[in-house]
């Protein structure tokens, strides 16, 4: 299984997904400055691995705190480094998550006005958090993996969006966490890799776990999937998700929504796969989801060659959403979800 971060020494490995797939190479993370810039620069990206890197980054900031800080100045560190990393980017809820994982374990340990604070304590603490969440949100992953590959029948052939992977995760993935156990369980499959215009996540990310796991595989252009749904060519769709609202809406990488109303003109089923950190019971619907707009160079140019006209106007959001009608189900680690998703939802999440 691809690893994509990993706390390794009082410092974070991680993937740097901006040199696959030609060259595998690791970002070694020494501050949480260097976190965040891995972040914003998708040195790191996927919803999951995202909540995992800033875990560990508020970590990593909270060590470097000299042994004589005070409580006062433990505390401010700490909501500061949180500050920070919430910033970083608006759209995926694992993200905030994360950090509120490690804000109820250092109120445990360090409760406001507290005058006998034991920073080594707090620090170790805060590092097992991260670890934690990192080894849960494996676990999960092959859960989903678990539960989707029923979905999946014998001969199968799947689309799939930019990537909801290994990279994208802890290891093993959502989407493709689904397609791997279906693998595993003996399933011929072929997958349809969208190549994810503008970064190009499933041209270079997708294809290369697929092809590093030697699972069958096709790349296409975003524009090709409605003429290979009109040839009967693609069975079903699965993506993943960076937030899911309260009734099912969806936000995913932009493009998603496209897939979706095609797969209803298509009579085909579409499944998002995500955990259940990436519900967020506080928006109601798609509309409130805060969607991400990016440099418009990712779309001007490519490896810094220009591909567009010099000053030419740019809209570039990062995400789109797709409407809960859409949507066929939601795998996730505690089971599918069926419309309607506020009930199935809810139920998982109070469960």
């Amino acid at each position: 299984m691809i690893r994509t971060i990993a706390w390794q020494n009082n410092e974070i490995h991680m993937i740097d997904q901006r040199f696959l797939p030609h060259d595998v190479r690791y970002l070694i993370c020494a501050t949480h400055h260097d976190v965040i810039d891995a972040i914003n620069s998708l040195a790191i990206r996927g919803a999951p691995a995202i909540g995992i890197a800033a875990a560990m980054g508020i970590a990593l900031g909270m060590i470097s705190l000299p042994p004589q800080a005070t409580p006062q100045e433990i505390q401010k560190s700490f909501h500061e480094l949180c500050r920070l990393f919430i910033s970083s980017r608006p759209t995926a809820r694992n993200l905030f998550w994360a950090a509120e994982r490690m804000q109820e374990r250092f109120r445990l340990l360090c409760p406001e006005n507290d005058q006998a604070v034991n920073l080594s304590a707090v620090q170790k603490a805060l590092i097992q958090e991260a670890q934690t969440i990192l080894d849960e949100d494996i676990s999960q992953n092959r859960r989903i993996g678990h539960w989707g590959a029923a979905l999946i029948q014998d001969g199968d052939n799947i689309l799939t969006h930019c990537n909801a992977g290994s990279l994208a995760t802890g290891g093993y993935g959502t989407a493709l966490g689904v397609i791997r156990a279906a693998v595993e369980a003996g399933k011929k499959i072929h997958v349809f890799v969208d190549e994810t215009r503008p970064v190009l996540q499933g041209a270079r990310l997708t294809a290369w776990e697929l092809m590093e796991e030697n699972i069958p595989a096709t790349l296409i252009t975003d524009n090709m999937a409605g003429y290979l749904m009109s040839r009967g060519k693609i069975d079903k769709v699965i993506v993943g998700a960076d937030r899911i609202a309260g009734n099912g809406d969806t936000a995913n990488k932009i493009g998603t929504y496209t897939l979706a109303v095609l797969c209803r003109e298509h009579r085909l089923p579409f499944y998002v796969a995500a955990p259940i950190s990436t519900f967020d019971r506080h928006t109601k619907e798609g509309k409130d989801i805060p969607i991400e707009e990016r440099d418009p160079q990712e779309v001007t140019a490519w490896q810094h060659c220009s591909i567009a006209p010099h000053g030419i106007k740019v809209f570039n959001p990062a995400f789109d959403v797709t409407p809960n009608r859409y949507i066929s189900g939601i795998i996730t680690e505690k089971g599918i979800a069926r419309p309607p998703f506020d009930v199935s939802l809810g139920n998982m999440c109070a469960g």
